[in-house]
């Protein structure tokens, strides 16, 4: 977010804290993209701040969030001490969450495997309406097929970006018997290190489709730990990954940090990973 947008919602943040009755006299912002984490003090909550336009995916997250909770999932918790839900102040969608402090800065292979192995049973337990994975294909393929939404991805990025979202779509595929829901975007930043053991947090990019677009995130070692992971199919889903991620680059309305360098390293990483992937 910008400055003044950033102000904004970290007052939103403490706002909606202390309207809970939570003491919230300083904010330390962790993480700030098109949404922001909040670390409020002395209460110890995390506040998730999203503008209002935003809304339908903060409150998915806090559904999956409760179902998981409910199953043992290893994933971070609502904050305890408010209602759960998603609240509404001055055009942003808030959600309060438990703090984790965090503890040893990397997670070993082992230990990833072993998280996504109880996750994934844990998300085999539950019911949830979520979009397939080719429904995320399909709207990064909008972005990259319509100029006024992407007008500075070079004509050639931009069928190459559409011939690779478009092919591995449909080499990879959903609806197969291996399908099921997915956390969606596991990277090492969406996993804690936490007291508790690893948590996985940010769980509105849940999915359907192979676990190995879930392991395709993590580092390559972890894969290794997990029984009868295609490893094959992983680096398939490791370009299209890529590719997703160039496609939400190149979009005008794109506000990650340092986007002119992820633009290109972008496309190289695709690049990289179709090559690893070998012929067909």
């Amino acid at each position: 977010m910008e400055p003044l947008e950033l102000r904004r919602a970290v007052e939103a943040g403490r706002a909606t804290a202390s309207d809970a009755g939570l003491q919230a006299d300083d904010v330390v912002v962790i993480h700030n993209s098109d949404r922001v984490a909040l670390r409020l003090v002395p209460c110890d909550v995390l506040a998730r701040v999203a503008p209002v336009g935003h809304l339908a995916d903060s409150e998915f997250e806090v559904a999956v969030a409760l179902r998981l909770a409910e199953v043992g999932a290893p994933v971070a918790e609502l904050d305890p001490r408010v209602e759960p839900g998603v609240f509404l102040r001055d055009a942003f969608a808030v959600s309060l969450w438990t703090y984790y402090e965090p503890v040893e800065p990397e997670i070993a292979p082992a230990a990833y495997a072993d998280a996504f192995l109880r996750h994934h049973a844990a998300l085999r337990r539950i019911d949830l309406d979520a979009p397939r994975l080719t429904d995320r294909v399909a709207a990064a393929l909008a972005e990259v097929n319509d100029p006024g939404k992407s007008p500075e991805l070079p004509a050639s990025d931009r069928e190459f970006l559409r011939s690779t979202l478009g092919g591995l779509s449909a080499a990879i595929g959903t609806g197969n018997a291996g399908d099921q829901l997915l956390h969606g975007e596991p990277h090492p930043g969406n996993l804690l290190n936490t007291r508790r053991g690893p948590l996985f947090v940010d769980l509105a990019t849940c999915c359907r489709g192979p676990v190995e677009f879930d392991l395709a995130h993590a580092p390559e070692e972890v894969a290794q730990h997990y029984a009868g992971a295609d490893h094959g199919l992983i680096q398939r889903c490791r370009a299209l990954n890529w590719a997703m991620f160039s496609a939400w680059r190149w979009r005008q309305a794109d506000r990650m940090p340092d986007r002119a360098h992820w633009r290109v390293a972008g496309l190289n990483h695709v690049r990289e990973a179709l090559d690893r992937c070998g012929p067909g």
